[in-house]
């Protein structure tokens, strides 16, 4: 519970007061009217309605619902902080760490390490179950997340997303090589239309934009920067396959045969040797992110470089196949 009095000698309407107090609770004009509408809040006692307007020195108290349970537990999981203030983190997650629950999945989830490395410092946006976490990354794609600490961050940063004002950009070995050095692919996109694992180009559908540009090639792969500006699920692997250079390592949008029928005959026992010790996951890496931060308005940029398995099977197929800095 939360106790204000209104100090002003212009009247002011109760939702708009409300509105701009500094209570990261208070995320939204719309948690604010749920409030109102829900009778969580009164003026001297009694309940008005959003467009009350304010005398001074009322007092208005207001109290927030409980959190929901969740059955979460704090774990230790292999994560690293790569930048935090009191307002946000931005972690690396590695290949093989789901994000939160589900599924079947209740335990050694990012969420769960988050809750440990955290605590309560956290966001609880409308689900529990998923602490401080704005955006995803599939379970075998590693790198940046950001997390944020309370709701009115959170809220703030996914509008971000939304709006397209965060940059996110990847690393990937692609199989193949594209025609076009450097491209932009926009579709319509949606869940396959046989098999609900999967995403797929679409006659109709939601919009999905990948800019892909071609850092370094050899005659059967690349290495490429990828830019998304549009965050659907498995959007590059599905770009990337669509334009026929799926992301190598994708069992399922490729596969270890896609491999070996795109090189020499005699060099198939090379790509089973990387596909068995060397990379053991898809080839897509995380590594940038920059935004404003949504409270203090810095310009915040977050890098890391390819993880190790990435960088070794780039290694291992410059060093076997020909390698050139241009097409």
């Amino acid at each position: 519970m939360k106790k204000y009095v209104f100090r002003s000698d212009k009247p002011l309407r109760l939702d708009k007061y409300l509105a701009q107090l500094d209570i990261p609770e208070l995320y939204s004009r719309s948690v604010v009217e749920k409030l109102i509408k829900n009778k969580k809040v009164t003026v001297n006692g009694k309940n008005e309605k959003k467009s009350f307007m304010l005398e001074n020195g009322d007092e208005v108290i207001f109290e927030f619902p409980e959190r929901k349970e969740t059955e979460l537990r704090p774990q230790k999981t292999n994560f690293d902080v790569i930048l935090e203030d009191d307002y946000l983190a931005v972690i690396n997650k590695p290949a093989g760490l789901i994000v939160h629950p589900g599924n079947g999945v209740k335990d050694g989830t990012l969420a769960n390490g988050l809750l440990e490395r955290f605590g309560d410092n956290l966001s609880y946006l409308n689900d529990p179950a998923r602490p401080g976490i704005v955006h995803r990354l599939d379970k075998d794609t590693s790198g940046l997340l950001v997390i944020a600490k309370n709701d009115k961050v959170h809220a703030l940063l996914s509008n971000m997303f939304r709006e397209r004002k965060i940059l996110k950009k990847y690393k990937a070995i692609i199989l193949g090589v594209p025609d076009e050095s450097e491209a932009t692919i926009e579709t319509f996109y949606g869940i396959h239309p046989k098999n609900r694992l999967k995403m797929a180009v679409l006659p109709t559908g939601r919009n999905a934009i990948t800019l892909y540009k071609i850092e370094e090639y050899t005659d059967y792969f690349c290495l490429a920067d990828i830019q998304i500006k549009t965050g659907r699920t498995h959007q590059i692997r599905v770009h990337m396959s669509h334009i026929h250079c799926p992301v190598l390592g994708d069992d399922l949008y490729s596969s270890l045969n896609e491999a070996i029928n795109r090189v020499p005959s005699q060099t198939a026992n090379k790509i089973k040797y990387l596909y068995a010790d060397i990379l053991k996951r898809q080839a897509l890496h995380a590594y940038k992110l920059c935004f404003e931060h949504p409270i203090t308005g810095k310009n915040l940029e977050a890098e890391t470089g390819l993880p190790e398995d990435i960088d070794s099977a780039w290694k291992f197929l410059t060093e076997h196949y020909r390698y050139r800095e241009e097409r």
